[in-house]
């Protein structure tokens, strides 16, 4: 099975590192067109550089005029924008007792305002073109809760609810709205911990390991292709089995 994306434009919020960037190279490697995003310009061209066809954007999706300027500009580069993933994010963990208030703004708003918006901005083009593909990128942490992380479950559960709504509104003109729930993945954060740390969360996981950002970027991938054209508002958890 070979996932073709030809000449579809995909719009991958937080591209220039992690779950994000993979996710961008394996669009492109399955012919997509990829528009990288990040908050620094410099950083999303030089991810892009590596991409052909790519282009970089800058762009704080905790702001809203800003995510709808980004999607004005995709369009107007590129045509139009066939596949939002809605990636970008962020964490203020703390103990809710002791959460901040704007922590949890600032992580509702880039989390889950920032997808919203999105969603909203490429919607109208996908209608009109009768063909779309948005894939929300939650976590298990929306599924099953945290500790020291009551803004970013509630930001990611809302995700899910997001999803499924979005998918029963554009249902009719063929547009698939999906979500994804990563569990542990090995990124530079993982990276860092130490090994005894990272033993102790791989010992949850049924399969005995982290995931890889590859993983995720192929269940997108799939996602956004004809072979799940009879599926939309789900959740597709990868995670190793942890939550089963």
């Amino acid at each position: 099975m070979k996932i073709d994306l030809t000449g579809k434009v995909a719009l991958v919020t937080g591209s220039t590192r992690g779950i994000g960037r993979a996710i961008a190279y394996t669009l492109a490697e399955c012919g997509a067109i990829v528009a990288i995003v990040g908050r620094n310009q410099a950083t999303a061209d030089a991810v892009a550089a590596e991409i052909p066809g790519a282009r970089g954007f800058a762009c704080d999706v905790s702001e809203p005029l800003q995510i709808v300027s980004l999607v004005e500009a995709v369009e107007k580069h590129f045509g139009s924008c066939d596949i939002l993933v809605n990636n970008a994010g962020i964490t203020k963990d703390n103990l809710m007792l002791r959460m901040k208030d704007e922590d949890w703004d600032a992580v509702l708003d880039a989390n889950l305002r920032s997808a919203f918006v999105a969603t909203r901005a490429v919607s109208r083009g996908m209608m009109k073109r009768r063909w779309g593909r948005i894939v929300n990128i939650t976590s298990v942490v929306g599924l099953i809760g945290n500790k020291g992380q009551a803004n970013y479950a509630a930001s990611k559960a809302g995700l899910i609810g997001l999803t499924k709504s979005v998918a029963k509104e554009l249902a009719s003109r063929n547009i698939l709205c999906n979500a994804v729930a990563p569990g542990f993945i090995e990124t530079e954060m993982t990276a860092a911990m130490a090994p005894e740390a990272k033993s102790a969360m791989s010992g949850q996981i049924p399969l005995d390991r982290l995931g890889a950002p590859g993983d995720i970027a192929a269940t997108v991938a799939f996602l956004s292709s004809e072979y799940a054209s009879y599926i939309t508002g789900q959740v597709l958890v990868v995670d190793g089995g942890l939550t089963m």
